[in-house]
């Protein structure tokens, strides 16, 4: 499905070319910087939506793992309007270093699950944003109908737009566990949509959901290398405060992984991904006031310090699972 970059370093050793940016996985950081032409930052935006996993269509406690804000515990003040919401937060990005681009991130709970006019004033405002480069929805794959595929494209053909789908898992009992709310057949049929009318693809998946084995993430990893996406977040699962998971945390159901297992785990999934993919996240980090565990993951940069070091001692990077079956 993938066509593999042009690798920008050639290992010493001629076996492999492996980095990207002198990273050995291929970061959002070195595609935004190859396609926009600079570093590019993120603003978080809140269009004030909720989810039908909470507003019972499908359920009214959303997934066991989901906050009270809906995922989007970073994004902006809802009652601001679009244009505020972006100008406050490029306020505060641009106080501490010069910065030119930013992508408009809509984050908090299902953002196409509302008329497609609402969403069309929203998204239009964001796009047409002066410092504004691109725009990624976070949403679900059940909140795709025609109508908003047909907006997507429009807006697609202005700036670049992204959808960010929630997939979690690819195993049924897990995401009935974790009330997804949605087939594999739902995700499946939504990329093909979204792929058809040239939107890229991001896919949210979590490392450590209960009764997951590390067989069982990575056979998450290979089924996306036969999908047609552009990128991936490699989410740790966090334990917050308020939600359903924290219960059964609580009452000892399952166990966090610890740090050294999850760094071995996250680069076993760097490695089975297809080099093509662009890394959105690793590991992620959950609000400060609402995370139980693990509470090694509020530490973002360390762990970010410590895979590096890990996959240089390993001699690891992106797709070198795939290339020894080859």
């Amino acid at each position: 499905m993938h066509q593999a970059p042009e690798y920008p370093y050639e290992n010493p050793a001629g076996s492999c070319p492996v980095r990207w940016n002198e990273k050995p996985y291929h970061s959002l950081d070195f595609m935004l910087r190859e396609r926009f032409g600079e570093k590019v930052y993120k603003v978080t935006l809140n269009g004030g939506m909720t989810c039908p996993n909470r507003d019972g269509k499908i359920g009214r406690r959303g997934c066991i793992f989901c906050s009270a804000g809906g995922s989007g515990d970073f994004a902006a003040d809802a009652s601001l309007s679009i244009t505020e919401q972006i100008n406050s937060q490029i306020a505060l990005l641009s106080a501490k270093r010069p910065i030119r681009k930013y992508i408009a991130y809509f984050q908090a709970y299902t953002n196409t699950y509302a008329p497609v006019d609402y969403l069309r004033k929203i998204f239009t405002e964001a796009l047409r944003h002066p410092s504004i480069v691109a725009l990624s929805i976070g949403t679900r794959p059940d909140c795709l109908g025609p109508d908003v595929l047909a907006l997507l494209d429009s807006l697609n053909r202005e700036k670049p737009v992204w959808v960010e789908l929630g997939l979690q898992t690819i195993h049924e009992k897990t995401a009935q566990y974790i009330r997804r709310g949605y087939p594999l057949s739902c995700f499946e049929q939504a990329v093909r949509n979204l792929r058809a009318r040239h939107l890229d693809v991001i896919v949210h998946t979590i490392l450590g959901l209960p009764g997951e084995n590390s067989q069982d993430m990575l056979a998450t990893m290979d089924y996306l290398n036969h999908m047609d996406i552009q990128g991936i977040k490699l989410q740790l699962l966090h334990v917050l405060a308020g939600t359903d998971l924290a219960e059964g945390y609580a009452r000892g159901v399952f166990q966090v992984l610890d740090r050294d297992d999850y760094l071995d785990l996250l680069i076993d999934c760097l490695e089975h991904l297809d080099p093509s993919i662009v890394i959105h996240r690793m590991t992620g980090d959950g609000p400060s006031d609402l995370l139980i565990a693990p509470l090694w993951a509020s530490r973002k940069r360390e762990v970010l310090n410590l895979v590096h070091h890990r996959m240089k001692e390993r001699g690891s990077f992106q797709g070198k699972a795939l290339q020894k079956r080859r």
